[in-house]
């Protein structure tokens, strides 16, 4: 019985679409909570006071949001492989998938449109001498390296940021005589919000 009572108004808060972040989930659980247990008589009751404090609540929408928003990007190096300058952004021309919105593919730079914990993956098919960096923002926080030497070589790199909104990463070429960054899905970058 406890099961269903509290499953019904899970699932009706479900289905509101609340907004405003400025009230805290915990208090939420605790109303829920309140609603439907009452410990100090280890009996199940039905609180009504509860009960209006959440529809209060739904309806000024205080509540934050119970659907997360997806922000995930995969791209690929497509129309025609790179020669770098120094400093030069590398910029993935195919977008496979941009859920969000945050990666520019006129720019090569993704800018966080939701605050959160990200998982970027940069991977790319070299000729000779190359050093890309993965910044956030102005600071390098990963890196990728072919030494002099290499024919060719398939490089990959995963990091995890925390980002705050509006928040760029993207990757740069660091040398001045740089190798070849190759095109047709070879090389790529992908990231994703985890939580």
């Amino acid at each position: 019985m406890v099961y269903k009572i509290f499953m019904s108004f899970y699932l009706v808060l479900s289905m509101m679409k609340f907004t405003d972040q400025s009230q805290s989930t915990d208090t939420i659980l605790t109303s829920l909570k309140n609603l439907v247990i009452d410990n100090s008589r280890t009996t199940v009751t039905f609180n009504s006071t509860a009960l209006r404090t959440l529809i209060a609540m739904s309806n000024s929408a205080k509540m934050p949001s119970m659907k997360a928003k997806t922000v995930c990007f995969s791209v690929n190096v497509r129309a025609k492989e790179l020669r770098l300058g120094t400093g030069q952004t590398v910029i993935f021309d195919e977008v496979l998938t941009n859920e969000g919105n945050g990666y520019d593919d006129r720019t090569g730079v993704f800018t966080c449109p939701v605050a959160g914990n990200y998982m970027f993956v940069v991977d790319s098919h070299f000729l000779g001498p190359t050093w890309l960096h993965v910044y956030l923002n102005k600071k390098a926080v990963a890196s990728l390296h072919a030494p002099h030497g290499v024919q060719y070589i398939q490089m990959s790199r995963t990091v995890i940021l925390k980002l705050k909104k509006e928040d760029h990463v993207k990757v740069v070429n660091h040398l001045t005589a740089t190798g070849v960054v190759y095109n047709n899905g070879y090389s790529g970058f992908s990231g994703m919000k985890l939580i």
